[in-house]
């Protein structure tokens, strides 16, 4: 990192949650998918069909976690942006 960075991380002017997320998401859609595998083929839990709707929705509702997190974080880009903008201005 240089040194504009590292302050810019310092001073939480940016922002670890995105990435974060990110690994939260993947950790959590191979949960998902496991676990509804793990009930597709037991039947425990919920039964075939449960554990088959699991890992069928459980990736996409983890997904759209996922994206309503990372809109908030961009839309404070955004206005971070713009701020910046008419400041200079």
């Amino acid at each position: 990192m240089n040194d504009s960075r590292l302050t810019e991380f310092l001073s939480f002017n940016r922002m670890i949650a995105p990435v974060l997320i990110q690994v939260v998401y993947w950790i959590a859609t191979a949960a998902v998918a496991i676990g509804g595998l793990v009930m597709l083929v037991t039947g425990e839990g919920g039964g075939r069909l449960g554990g088959l709707a699991l890992f069928i929705l459980g990736p996409i509702a983890v997904r759209l976690y996922a994206e309503i997190f990372i809109v908030v974080f961009r839309i404070n880009e955004t206005l971070s942006d713009i701020r910046d903008q008419t400041s200079r201005d």
